[in-house]
């Protein structure tokens, strides 16, 4: 078995072009020691990866980070993969001093005023969880797709993140939406009932909204933005500016 991260990455990476996905996970977990973590946000890809994991048994920790701001929706979901599958998803939340600290600071609704703001409560709500769920795992695993947008193309599908210290791997990176889509519904696999109304990309209850004909994939997520690459920070390199006081 390799030792080396980077090459273990390295070799992944060159592996997985020829696999299927159910393939991906079965050798990331058999040329991986100890923990993998899947972060589910009970999208539509990230539903796929959790049949995959669930159905065949494979020793991957499911984890979803319950931000306290999600669609009454996607909680149906999570409780009806729950149900289906017979396993837990295991959930982390913000730290409660270091929310209460962002809202004092920021205001309840603070992320419309001012970008900076909006980070900053991604980073307690989001960022600082994902670092508690990754603790002591050797490998991360996300539903990231690379045509979701500009900011995900040229990605990997599997690459050594030096300030996680772990394998960071996209078993789906490839796959189209419709061609999820289409597994989903053969499979019987729960999903979010928002889908079908036009949310594409489900984060954040106050955050998302449905696309408009001809937008594309994630421009309902943190639309009053201007820039066109917007993430929450959890797929681009640590932040470390936060508000005064948000404990991170």
């Amino acid at each position: 078995m390799i030792q080396d991260p980077n090459l273990l990455a390295e070799t992944l990476d060159a592996e997985f072009a020829v696999l299927s996905p159910l393939e991906r996970l079965q050798t990331l977990r058999d040329k991986v020691k100890g923990r993998i973590v899947f972060t589910t946000s009970l999208g539509l890809e990230d539903q796929m990866l959790t049949h995959l994991i669930f159905a065949n048994n494979i020793k991957i920790d499911v984890v979803t980070l319950d931000t306290g701001r999600l669609f009454p929706e996607t909680y149906d979901v999570w409780r009806e993969t729950e149900e289906k599958y017979g396993k837990r998803i295991h959930a982390k939340y913000p730290q409660a001093e270091a929310l209460e600290n962002l809202i004092e600071e920021q205001g309840i609704d603070g992320f419309y005023y001012a970008k900076e703001f909006r980070l900053n409560c991604c980073g307690v709500r989001k960022i600082e969880p994902l670092g508690r769920a990754l603790e002591g795992a050797s490998a991360w695993v996300t539903g990231l797709r690379g045509d979701q947008s500009q900011n995900r193309l040229g990605m990997a599908f599997a690459s050594y993140e030096t300030q996680k210290k772990l394998i960071k791997v996209n078993p789906l990176l490839d796959l189209a939406r419709e061609r999820i889509a289409h597994f989903n519904d053969d499979h019987g696999v729960p999903i979010n009932a928002l889908h079908a109304k036009g949310f594409l990309s489900i984060g954040c209850a106050p955050c998302t909204r449905a696309l408009q004909p001809g937008e594309p994939e994630r421009a309902g997520r943190w639309w009053w933005e201007d820039d066109t690459k917007r993430e929450c920070g959890l797929h681009v390199p640590d932040r470390t500016t936060v508000a005064e006081g948000a404990g991170i």
